[in-house]
């Protein structure tokens, strides 16, 4: 009996110094929509959109009711989602910055535990725009483009059915020893609304969002928009169908979520709700209950450090994004009370409008928002959308004072307000500003502090937003002139 033991406790350690093979292993997909809001996949509650595919993969896991990138714009938000940490503390606040060589990814900490990483499909937007002679010559310079260095495979394309042969080609060049990660893309529903799909929505019947006027022409956009989420909805549906035919279905983490908010009204280059709360839908076999939903506050960068956990890979201390893995599992876990997000430049050369460039921050509670416009002097300037149709007629009828008083103040304020304060179970539509009145006076004091704390701890550039103050708390005097000089 004493050998036998002996030659069973040898035999179990040896099992657990041995790597895991690829069946042991989690694989992970994550599929990104471009431009996608929260409110326009079905299963959110949106009874017009056509999308059967996500409406599936949702009950077949857990629907994130409250999740939110940390930009509303596609590079910052990604560099979140890839690495864990805000745009503003990796310096990726500049739409056309490529993330820097010492700032990891999780993909690359999976790759050193051995998974076969790579991404896919619409460009992932981490390399930077080299847009003229002078920028390309200080990315060759400095090697700035990195990422045929951090991962496996590293393919971009313009149309889905491209992504999908480079999915299915990613999967043919795994490793039959290795689990994968990979990260897919979509170009869908960014603009232009073009998609010849198979599904078409009647403009007619679609109900408007509440911010949104209510014009021939602004239906025909909302349609088409539609149209195109359903052409991803197609897609979704093909690459799961493949997951399924090579028998990895059951052993793949997989994830869904839109890369920032819609480019239509309030939505992307703004931190209204549109802009920065997306939809995100976790399936996970054998972990995640079916048809489940949480309302709890997730961010983008909770992404990285939450599939490093699944997996069982240790996440970096340099992380600042929170796990939800407990989440996911139904455990009991600690919720968020705030989240956070950023807007920078939109533009590769010098601004000419508030599209190509804004600058502010917002703090997200679980019941209210609170937004700093740092150059609330500027008039809005929609991204992505400036010269269609249906936004010139808007601009039309606002000049000649036939919009109506609640869209001229939502898009032609002149100025901005500094600070905007909403309760968001009250008014989701964000339509009456809070800030300054008395009784929001407790709720706006901890939103201005968490989000001054959180300014200070990430670095931000912004000025702060809670004004300078003596030691008892009164307004800090500048100092007086001397005559005649400093």
């Amino acid at each position: 009996m004493p050998l036998l033991r002996r030659t069973l406790r040898a035999f179990l350690w040896l099992a657990l110094l041995s790597p895991l093979g690829a069946a042991d292993k989690l694989n992970v997909l994550l599929i990104l929509s471009d431009d996608h809001s929260a409110p326009h996949v079905g299963a959110y509650g949106n009874p017009d959109i056509k999308t059967p595919n996500l409406d599936a993969f949702a009950a077949q896991g857990m629907r994130l009711d409250r999740a939110y990138v940390t930009c509303p714009q596609c590079v910052p938000s990604r560099a979140s989602i890839m690495t864990g940490r805000s745009p503003v503390a990796i310096a990726m606040t500049r739409f056309s910055a490529p993330l820097p060589r010492e700032i990891k990814t999780y993909a690359e900490a999976m790759r050193a535990a051995g998974w076969f990483t790579g991404v896919a499909g619409r460009t992932y937007h981490m390399e930077g725009a080299a847009t003229s002679p002078e920028s390309r010559a200080v990315f060759e310079k400095y090697k700035l483009t990195t990422f045929r260095d951090r991962l496996d495979y590293v393919a971009t394309a313009g149309e889905n059915s491209v992504s999908f042969g480079q999915f299915k080609e990613f999967l043919d060049r795994k490793p039959a020893d290795k689990p994968f990660v990979l990260q897919l893309c979509s170009n869908d529903p960014h603009r232009p609304l073009t998609t010849q799909g198979p599904v078409k929505h009647d403009p007619a019947k679609l109900k408007l969002p509440a911010h949104y006027p209510d014009t021939p022409a602004v239906r025909e956009d909302f349609a088409a928009y539609y149209d195109e989420i359903a052409h991803f909805d197609v897609f979704f549906g093909e690459v799961m169908a493949e997951l399924q035919k090579r028998g990895l279905a059951d052993n793949t983490l997989v994830v869904f979520m839109g890369d920032n908010g819609a480019s239509q009204f309030r939505g992307k280059g703004t931190l209204y709700e549109f802009g920065i709360h997306v939809p995100l839908l976790v399936r996970w076999p054998g972990h995640v209950k079916p048809g489940s939903s949480s309302a709890d506050l997730i961010s983008g960068e909770d992404l990285a450090p939450t599939v490093l956990e699944a997996a069982g890979v240790p996440v970096p201390p340099e992380m600042t994004g929170k796990s939800f893995v407990k989440l996911l599992r139904g455990e009991a876990s600690e919720p968020r009370k705030f989240v956070f997000s950023e807007r920078g430049s939109h533009a590769s050369g010098p601004p000419g409008n508030s599209a190509a460039f804004d600058l502010s921050r917002v703090v997200v509670s679980p019941t209210h928002k609170l937004v700093y416009n740092t150059l609330s002097h500027l008039p809005y300037w929609p991204v992505d959308f400036a010269g269609q149709p249906f936004w010139k007629e808007i601009v039309q009828q606002h000049e000649a004072g036939k919009l109506g008083a609640l869209f001229d103040r939502l898009y032609f304020a002149a100025p901005r307000p500094l600070f905007e304060l909403f309760d968001l179970r009250d008014d989701p539509n964000e339509f009456t500003n809070l800030y300054g009145q008395p009784a929001a006076a407790a709720v706006q004091k901890e939103l201005l502090a968490a989000l001054q704390e959180w300014m200070i701890l990430e670095r931000d550039y912004l000025p702060l937003p809670i004004p300078a103050t003596t030691e008892d708390g009164s307004p800090k005097k500048g100092k007086k002139k001397k005559a005649g000089g400093e």
